[in-house]
């Protein structure tokens, strides 16, 4: 695998929304943003979902603050990170994979939300050397119709409007009906204000994870949580029964009242969720501290 780590280090320029700024580093031929919480703590990896960056898990690194480093970056076409495909399941893999190794932070605790989700436990199916427990966030495994939706039109999004909320109006009038997700990537630009993600990449994105990925998700090995949002319409109540019967080791929550971006609907017992469950494999000496 083509690791270059020798920007591994290299910061980046601070993001005013941000807690701290974003690190840089090069992997397989590209740049990728992301960011770290620091402290000795054992590395917690987390991946966003389509449409998402990073620092959506913020407040997730705050309430682990000191107890676990929180990983975060930006996937490839996302945020900061350079875009352009593939954008295939297999390349977001090595991209985790690569980061992991680049930063000397592996064996890791890997959490991935929706596409970030699938990502995660392909990562521990590929590489179950760099994952010793996983936490899926509202995915779902049969990511195909009629069990989901799995493709948002995001086609004719604008690319540029006046305004930050010319930008939300314009997202919530193609039915969104909170944009407040989509926004965490909007940035101005010398002609407006936009999104840090390609639509066109993001359509082939999503087609690329339609699928069914129960074998993949069965064959690894490592203690799992699977959180479930009670009002999610990705992930259906039965499919979420199956996983978690279907794969060994593996535990399973649901969050009543909570929308697919459960992270955001109930932080609190999000971040609760996420450390009892680090705070239990870590007891029982699956993960230990990783300088």
């Amino acid at each position: 695998m083509d690791v270059r780590t020798s920007d591994a280090h290299e910061r980046g320029p601070a993001v005013p929304a941000a807690p701290v700024p974003e690190s840089f580093v090069r992997l397989r031929g590209r740049r990728f943003a992301y960011l770290d919480s620091g402290g000795p703590g054992p590395v917690l990896l987390a991946l966003h979902g389509h449409f998402g960056r990073g620092r959506i898990f913020a407040p997730l690194a705050a309430a682990l603050a000191g107890r676990y480093r929180v990983l975060a970056p930006d996937q490839r076409g996302h945020g900061l990170s350079d875009h352009g495909g593939p954008y295939t399941p297999d390349a977001y893999v090595a991209d985790a994979a690569a980061l992991l190794r680049a930063l000397d932070a592996g064996p890791a605790a890997v959490l991935g939300h929706s596409m970030g989700g699938a990502v995660a436990f392909l990562l521990a199916e590929r590489h179950p050397e760099l994952v010793r427990a996983l936490v899926v966030a509202d995915m779902t495994v049969r990511n195909h119709a009629p069990e989901t939706r799995p493709v948002l039109d995001v086609s004719r999004w604008p690319r540029r409007t006046p305004s930050r909320a010319a930008l939300r109006a314009a997202i919530e009038a193609r039915g969104i009906p909170d944009a407040g997700y989509f926004l965490d990537s909007a940035a101005e630009f010398e002609d407006g204000w936009g999104l840090l993600f390609d639509t066109d990449g993001m359509m082939a994105s999503q087609r690329a994870f339609t699928g069914d990925f129960s074998a993949r998700w069965a064959a690894s090995r490592q203690p799992a949580l699977l959180l479930r949002a009670g009002e999610s319409f990705l992930l259906t109540r039965a499919t979420a029964e199956w996983m978690a019967a279907a794969r060994p080791h593996t535990a399973l929550t649901e969050f009543p009242g909570c929308g697919h971006w459960l992270h955001a609907d109930d932080p609190a017992g999000f971040a609760q969720a996420v450390g009892g469950f680090l705070d239990t494999v870590r007891i029982r000496g699956t993960f230990s501290t990783t300088s």
